[in-house]
């Protein structure tokens, strides 16, 4: 019998990617891995016409938020509703290939470690740590957000004892029974932290591996800023002990 990979996607106008992002999604051939597909869209009141797009897709279960609550919210909201075996988390834009789902989920299914993170940043590790720090950066990536992430990385650090190549990445692939059934509180991105921390001061083993990135910027609809830099610090400040 199949066990199922559940996939949340939080979505505030993105009417844009969604419906091409859902595509990609199905064209994921996790048969081989022995699990199905299960496709959860939290539309968190977008403006736009994000939520009819989704409705017009069968394979999809679509949520809607009245008001705004942020992706942290829509993300808890998608977490009750799951059914699947394992979870994870995908942002409503193609910054990220679903393709890499097939890369992210069989170490969890092996056995071998309690969650995977895809990392933005492993490669060219070969070369010194100076070098990777300098040229891990993506040609369309701004420097702004780049060393942004990667010295939220370096607090994490300073607060958990645990250094994670890249803790803001938006894929992260949990057992269902771990994720959906921790006590998570916060709404906004920095649920992320929250939740990196609470597996870290669980003692769950974490492995990163590689996946394909592709930037977007304010104007193509990237809605993280400097603000919420602060707030990451702040979180992994709060939750270091889980």
């Amino acid at each position: 019998m199949s066990k199922i990979l559940s996939i949340v996607i939080p979505a505030y106008n993105e009417e844009a990617y969604i419906g091409e992002l859902i595509k990609l999604i199905g064209e994921v051939d996790v048969s081989a891995l022995g699990l199905k597909l299960e496709i959860i869209v939290i539309n968190d009141c977008s403006s736009d016409s994000t939520a009819n797009t989704v409705a017009n897709i069968p394979s999809v279960r679509l949520l809607n938020h009245t008001i705004n609550s942020g992706k942290g919210r829509a993300v808890r909201t998608g977490l009750e509703a799951v059914t699947g075996d394992y979870v994870l988390i995908q942002d409503a834009d193609l910054e990220y290939d679903p393709q890499d789902y097939l890369v992210l989920v069989p170490p969890v299914l092996n056995g071998d470690i309690d969650v995977v993170y895809g990392s933005r940043y492993l490669k060219g590790l070969d070369k010194g740590i100076l070098n990777n720090f300098i040229n891990a950066k993506h040609p369309q990536q701004s420097w702004a957000a780049y060393i942004g992430g990667r010295s939220i990385s370096l607090f994490a650090w300073a607060f958990t004892g645990r250094l994670l190549n890249d803790t803001v990445t938006a894929y992260k692939l949990f057992p269902a029974q771990l994720l959906c059934n921790m006590e998570l509180v916060t709404t906004g991105f920095e649920l992320d932290h929250e939740i990196s921390c609470k597996v870290l001061a669980g003692g769950h083993r974490i492995k990163e591996v590689p996946i394909r990135y592709y930037p977007r910027t304010v104007a193509d609809g990237k809605k993280i800023g400097l603000k919420d830099w602060f707030i990451a610090i702040k979180t992994f400040y709060r939750f270091r002990n889980g």
